[in-house]
Parts: structure tokens; C-alpha cells; sequence
């Protein structure tokens, strides 16, 4: 018997509909984050509630079972994921919302009625399996248990257009007759589809990726509401879907490339190749006495963090020489690139959690023009959203993209813990500039070095 009458049900979906959209609005600047992120686990906390209060649940003791199953594998794990895997465990998650839409449209096919409701069903199954399988791929990609360059065959785009083909076939075989067994053979079409979806994409690409099949696991949701009757499931998939679409069309205008251009530009050779070959040529190597010199006698510095900043955790010894440069009055700002790091967002993440003000995080529009007046352009780890290819290399596989004008500065010092090239597996040509000096070595034992440096002038 139901606890809450009709009214009261659409009341709390309404409630938790708000949540999302305030989270959402949240979630859109690094300094309500946080904020954001608590407003939508409480909306979520409503939601769920709300259904075990309105619904009439059959194995009960059964669903809470596997919730609590859920939750003790999922909580320790995501509490102890590295700010640098955190992408890894976005496309985990993403991949698992699809999967679950995809397999409860599959349970409830022979309970749904009318033309509309089966359509959705198969949607939800094709899209939802297409978002699980390319997630798991993606996150084999930034895990590294597979190559992270595009992978491509022969024959590669005819296959995937093949495959993409059964798949509506399968698709209208399902609406057409309701049986259960078109839905197990879109399912593993799906399947398929989202591993060949996601191979030919490489390097900086991936976290794209994961931002679209974010909003596919979001259309799905938003079918299954529409399959379930349930419209709070199509507001928060609707909110997904939309979010990630406006996300992925932001990080890809940020690369300078079309989604279109990313998703299959390996077949034409234009995507980013992931090479990790290290380049020979000579460079101008320094010591971390010799950068504090240059650090402690200028008088603005801009700071470049990047991926390497991330996997060092040097965040905290880098927010502690900023500070101890600006008590020696030297003006010191962050450069954040729209897509350093893994994902947007990761490296005023990164920052905030050592404390490092907000008001000196400025992003690339608003930090390009200081370049020219900068004594110094510190680099951390960063290297493809400084590589001055994009400007002037017609073929390279990054060229369009904006990037941060690190060169126009009067110094630049970057911190690398070799000469392999970036995510993108390009060369950076900056690397050989006469005003450029590397400092080699561990991203935070390298400014360890240069703090303790520049505290002894």
C-alpha cells in the first residue's frame, strides 16, 4: 500500500526536479561546486525516498539488499580515486547508468503497451548498450590497460556502418514485433557498436568521448521514464542528455575540432595519435636553483598547470610557492586552459583543493593577453595546450585549437619528467625555443626544489 497519495508523490518529484536543476546551475563554476554537488545527492536522496514511499514494491528485502551491496562496493571506491583517475570513474558510472536503463527497458518490454512505449524501449536498449560498452572502453583507454591511440582496421568504417545498420534493423524487428529476442539481439549489437564507436577515438580525445556518452546514458534515462510512466526519470535524463550535449559541444569548439571530426577523424588521419616516442633532439636543461633565480627576480609569473601537476599531487607545493613569490611581491596568476587535464574543470579542481584563491585562476581568454607582460610562463605538466603546432602546423592532428600563448612570454620554464610528448603524442616545438628551459624530474619533487630555492634568496 502506497504511503503517499498522488499528490504528494508529484510534490516531492517536483522538489527533486529543483535539486537537479540548482545543481546543475551549481556544478557550472568551480565556487558553488561543492554546493552544487550536495544540492543534487539530496534531490537524489528525495527522489529515491519518494519512490519507496509511492510504490507498491514486490522483493522488497531484495532491492535493499542490492543497494547496499552497491553502496559498499561503490563508497570506498570512490573515496579513494585519485583526482588524476577521476575520469576513469566518471566513464565507469556513466557506463553503468546506461547499462541499467538498457536492461530495465528489456524487463519491462512485455509489460508496456502501444506502439510509443516499444519504441522507446528500443532506444533505451541500443543507446544505453551503446553507452555502456564505449564507456568500459574509454575507461580501458585512461586506465591504460589498453593503447590510448585510435584504434583502426581495415575496412574499419564499413564495418561500424554495417553494424550500425543490423542495429535499426534489429531496432524495427523489436517494434515491430514485441519479441522478446529482438531485444537480445539489439542489445549485443549495441554492444558492439559502442566498442567500435569508441576505438578509433585517441590521446586528448577520449574525455570528448566520455562527455557525450554521458548524454547518451541521459537520453536513455529520459526513454526509460518515458517506458516507466515515470517523469521524474524523463526531467533528469532530459537535464543529462542536454548537459552533456552542451559540454561536449564546449570541450571539442575548446580543441578547436568538430564532434564530428573527433569521433572518426582517425580514418582520415586526423585524430590525435597518442604517440609516446621521446624526442631526441637537444634541449636547454636547467637545475632548480637556476629557475628560482629567474622565478625570485621577476615580477609577474604565470603559471601553466596540466596533467602532470594531477598525477604528481603537487598541487599543494605549487599553491605554496605562488604564495611565497607573492610575499616577495611578485604577481603570480593561473592560466587554465578550457581542457588541461582529463576533463574541464579538473585543474580548478585541482587548486581549489590546496586553497589556491579563485580570483588568480584566470582562464585562457582572460590570461592570453598577460603573456606578453609576463617575466616568466611556468609550466606544469602541461604541454599539448601550450604546443604552438596548432597555430602553425597545418597537419598536425591538433591544429585549430586555442591555446594558451605561452610563448609570447619573456621566460619560459617548463617542469616535464621527460621528453615524451603529451596526450595528444605530438612533439611540442616550444621544447627547442631559445627562451625555453626545462627543468626535468617529478613535478613535486622539482618544486619542492625550487621552493626551498627561492625561500633562500
Amino acid at each position: 500500500m502506497s504511503l503517499l497519495s498522488i499528490e504528494a508523490t508529484a510534490l516531492l518529484y517536483l522538489v527533486a526536479a529543483v535539486c537537479f536543476i540548482l545543481a546543475l546551475k551549481g556544478l557550472s563554476s568551480p565556487k558553488s561546486a561543492r554546493r552544487g554537488n550536495l544540492i543534487g545527492a539530496f534531490g537524489a536522496l528525495v527522489a529515491l525516498v519518494t519512490v519507496f514511499l509511492s510504490t507498491e514494491l514486490d522483493n522488497l528485502a531484495l532491492i535493499i539488499a542490492t543497494i547496499l551491496v552497491g553502496s559498499a562496493i561503490a563508497a570506498p571506491i570512490s573515496r579513494r580515486v585519485a583526482m588524476t583517475q577521476m575520469p576513469q570513474l566518471v566513464a565507469l558510472f556513466n557506463g553503468v547508468g546506461g547499462g541499467a536503463a538498457a536492461l530495465v527497458a528489456m524487463l519491462e518490454l512485455t509489460h508496456v503497451e502501444g506502439i510509443g512505449a516499444v519504441i522507446a524501449v528500443a532506444f533505451t536498449v541500443l543507446v544505453g548498450a551503446v553507452s555502456f560498452s564505449g564507456s568500459v572502453i574509454t575507461f580501458a583507454k585512461l586506465q591504460e590497460l589498453m593503447p590510448t591511440r585510435p584504434i583502426v582496421f581495415p575496412g574499419g568504417p564499413i564495418v561500424m556502418s554495417l553494424v550500425a545498420l543490423a542495429s535499426l534493423a534489429a531496432a524495427v524487428w523489436l517494434v515491430i514485433s514485441g519479441d522478446p529476442l529482438a531485444s537480445y539481439v539489439l542489445l549485443g549489437l549495441g554492444l558492439v557498436l559502442g566498442v567500435l564507436f569508441v576505438l578509433p577515438v585517441g590521446g586528448a580525445d577520449v574525455p570528448i568521448v566520455i562527455s557525450l556518452l554521458n548524454a547518451f546514458t541521459g537520453l536513455t534515462v529520459a526513454a526509460s521514464g518515458l517506458v516507466l510512466g515515470n517523469t521524474l526519470l524523463l526531467v533528469a535524463g532530459t537535464l543529462v542528455g542536454a548537459s552533456g550535449t552542451i559540454l561536449t559541444r564546449a570541450m571539442a569548439s575548446a580543441m578547436g575540432r568538430s564532434v564530428a571530426g573527433i569521433l572518426f577523424g582517425a580514418f582520415k588521419g586526423g585524430s590525435t595519435a597518442g604517440s609516446t616516442v621521446a624526442s631526441d633532439r637537444p634541449v636547454r636543461s636547467s637545475s632548480a636553483e637556476d629557475v628560482a633565480i629567474l622565478l625570485g627576480y621577476a615580477q609577474r609569473v604565470i603559471v601553466v598547470p596540466g596533467y602532470g601537476l594531477a598525477v604528481a599531487q603537487a598541487q599543494h607545493t605549487m599553491a605554496e610557492l605562488a604564495t611565497t613569490l607573492e610575499a616577495k611581491g611578485i604577481e603570480v596568476v593561473f592560466g587554465i586552459h578550457p581542457v588541461a587535464g582529463r576533463m574541464p574543470g579538473h585543474m580548478n579542481v585541482l587548486l581549489a583543493e590546496a586553497n589556491v584563491p579563485y580570483e588568480v585562476l584566470q582562464e585562457m581568454d582572460e590570461v592570453n593577453p598577460q603573456f606578453k607582460t609576463a617575466d616568466v610562463a611556468l609550466v606544469v605538466g602541461a604541454n599539448d595546450v601550450v604546443n604552438p603546432a596548432a597555430k602553425s602546423s597545418p597537419g598536425s592532428p591538433i591544429y585549430g585549437m586555442p591555446i594558451l600563448d605561452v610563448a609570447s612570454a619573456r621566460q619560459v620554464v617548463f617542469l616535464k619528467r621527460s621528453m615524451r610528448p603529451g596526450f595528444a603524442g605530438i612533439e611540442n616545438e616550444l621544447l627547442f625555443e631559445p627562451q625555453t628551459t626545462l627543468l626535468f624530474g617529478d613535478a613535486k619533487e622539482s618544486l619542492t626544489k625550487v621552493l626551498g630555492a627561492v625561500k633562500a634568496l
